[in-house]
């Protein structure tokens, strides 16, 4: 397998390290290629106060950042320029024009906030008193409703189109420790999970095996778990393993226990990006 990061953050956004270190780091691993994907930004389009997005402002700095790495890194390690975007119902979406015309390598799509009927949009991914908060004051305290709520903003993006990799497809179980708020072997749970990868399964996406949650300890799993990543591999959804790195250490963080579950579910490649030809992105088999 060849090792590479395509979900990495820096300190454009809420990552810790900067991209020279991150591109030092990857080439000490031996990873044969990096790419950026800072949180794109939120506020213009909802009015969202955010601390670990990357400002307005910075977004032609930081475009300008990664290619210059690319050129100072050329021949050492390959090096791609995304943006991980958030799908909010309404008011942005990978798929919006600006975030198409910025002549990015990649995007990965994600769905970090739910939008409650009588609360205001909360990220589920937020410390647990915040996700606790949203579910009582947003949803009444009604779990089937914010899970629903999730699985809809998931379905609805990837619907809208617009990127190519799914970011953390199961995020929604990051503030379910032990199954405290619903079941992940539940048959709702299970039933929505399966819908999702029917519908990837008629896309052209990527689906990324994120272990974010595991390198920070925040989950003892990867995003998606092995019941999601079995249903994916029955509908022959293409998979890449990321470390959702915020500071360089993280690359490759775990990558050896995500290819175990991916074993597991019945997978016996993933994926690894080489670019773009003819506007459209191009994948390599990557044995496990």
């Amino acid at each position: 397998m060849k090792y590479s990061c395509l979900h990495t953050h820096t300190t454009f956004c809420d990552g810790g390290d900067e991209i020279e270190t991150f591109c030092e780091t990857a080439c000490q691993k031996g990873f044969v290629s990096i790419g950026f994907s800072a949180h794109a930004p939120v506020f213009r389009k909802t009015g969202f106060q955010s601390d670990w997005h990357l400002r307005e402002d910075r977004i032609g700095a930081y475009c300008d950042a990664v290619r210059a790495a690319r050129r100072r890194w050329e021949g050492r390690l390959r090096i791609f320029l995304g943006l991980e975007v958030d799908y909010i119902r309404g008011l942005m979406s990978p798929g919006d024009s600006d975030y198409q015309d910025l002549g990015l390598d990649y995007i990965i799509g994600s769905v970090h906030y739910v939008i409650p009927p009588k609360y205001s949009p909360f990220a589920i991914d937020g410390s647990a008193e915040e996700f606790e908060r949203g579910l009582k004051e947003g949803f009444s305290g009604n779990v089937d409703a914010l899970v629903n709520a999730y699985w809809d903003a998931v379905e609805a993006m990837i619907r809208d189109g617009g990127f190519d990799i799914l970011g953390h497809a199961d995020l929604i179980k990051k503030n379910n420790p032990q199954n405290r708020w619903f079941s992940l072997e539940g048959e709702s749970y299970l039933r929505r999970t399966a819908g999702v990868a029917e519908l990837i399964g008629t896309s052209p996406l990527v689906v990324e095996v994120n272990t974010g949650g595991l390198t920070r300890y925040k989950i003892p799993d990867t995003y998606p778990g092995l019941c999601m990543l079995s249903q994916l591999q029955a509908k022959n959804v293409p998979v890449i393993i990321t470390a959702d790195a915020h500071k360089a250490e993280h690359l490759g963080g775990y990558y050896d226990k995500a290819k175990k579950i991916l074993l597991e579910a019945g997978y016996a490649k993933a994926v690894l990006f080489e670019g773009r030809t003819c506007g459209n992105p191009v994948w390599i088999e990557d044995l496990l």
